[in-house]
């Protein structure tokens, strides 16, 4: 009762901004979602000290990952296959390009090894959710912290940035339906932001991004073990106790939300309902997730590290495209 009465304020502000903003989308048009980040955006103040720093935390974190696992109700195996190959081979060759990339751009810029594959990893699969992961097989030195500080500031700064502009670029470069769903869900770096700018063009785009992303989270695991017996071969002493591979909890719960909806066994009602309740979890997310962006920390770190987040973001957008266009 204690933990619940400590997040129910901000819960409940995220919740009221939340319905502000679908009121404002029914009147007067636009995305509900965009209006939630922006709304959320201007609270910034809020999410730094009170009574509703928890709530927030919670809605942007807690009710986001709660919303993408009932997302699979919207889903089924007939639709990915409609989808072919593409996503699938997009992510398998756009994930390890962005991080030798990184390496490459990072050993160029002076940059320790350890920051360039850090950044690489957060850009290149998901967001602040891989830049932790791979943080703890990464090798221990006095600028360890702070690097996984601000690759976490960075790449959520980045991702809400792309959220907002990757909807616009992909109507100017004529992607369709599929290929901008499969465009957003492999260059965004965060799953909030990916289901942000997929659902914010329409529920087919979203559905697509959302499972494009996923595929790219799924590649967390293998990345994280290789990056491990690649330091331990070096001699590197790993971090103790604070390695865990398996995959998130709201994949996999995605996952058998998604092969339950493909056996037909969810009766149409409760699929509704799901849906439903999925688009309002991501509705409040996006508010905690507007108050919690902060994008003056970033001037902290200098140019050189954001110049290479900045670099592997365009990289990886330019690689997608050149690969959607040349299999029209």
């Amino acid at each position: 009762m204690a933990g619940f009465r400590q997040i129910l304020p901000g819960f409940l502000l995220c919740m009221v901004v939340g319905m502000a903003a679908s009121f404002v989308s029914e009147h007067y048009g636009g995305p509900t979602i965009l209006y939630a980040l922006l709304i959320g955006m201007s609270l910034n103040y809020l999410s730094l000290e009170g009574r509703c720093v928890s709530g927030i935390q919670f809605s942007a974190k807690s009710v986001l990952r709660f919303g993408i696992a009932l997302l699979g109700a919207r889903i089924t195996f007939d639709q990915l296959l409609g989808l072919g190959v593409t996503p699938i081979a997009i992510v398998l060759v756009g994930v390890p390009a962005t991080l030798m990339f990184g390496v490459l751009c990072g050993r160029w810029l002076k940059l320790s090894p350890s920051q360039s594959i850090l950044s690489g990893a957060s850009v290149g699969i998901c967001g602040a959710s891989a830049a932790l992961a791979v943080s703890a097989v990464l090798p221990e030195d006095k600028d360890a912290e702070r690097n996984l500080i601000f690759t976490v500031i960075c790449v959520t700064a980045l991702s809400t940035v792309t959220m907002i502009a990757y909807p616009l670029l992909v109507t100017e470069l004529g992607l369709t339906t599929s290929e901008s769903g499969i465009f957003l869900g492999a260059t965004i770096h965060d799953v909030a932001q990916v289901v942000g700018a997929g659902y914010m063009m329409s529920d087919d785009v979203g559905d697509v991004a959302t499972f494009t992303k996923l595929l790219r989270v799924a590649l967390l695991v293998p990345v994280v073990i290789v990056l491990s017996l690649l330091f331990a071969r070096q001699g590197v002493e790993r971090k103790r106790g604070r390695l865990s591979l398996p995959l998130p909890g709201f994949l996999l719960a995605f996952m058998l939300i998604v092969i339950i909806n493909s056996m037909g066994a969810i009766p149409t009602v409760v699929l509704g309902g799901m849906t439903e309740l999925s688009r309002w979890c991501l509705i409040i997310a996006m508010v905690g997730l507007g108050m919690k962006a902060s994008f003056k920390e970033l001037s902290l770190m200098g140019w050189k590290p954001i110049a290479l987040m900045v670099a592997e973001t365009i990289f990886l957008a330019i690689l997608v495209a050149i690969w959607l266009f040349s299999v029209r």
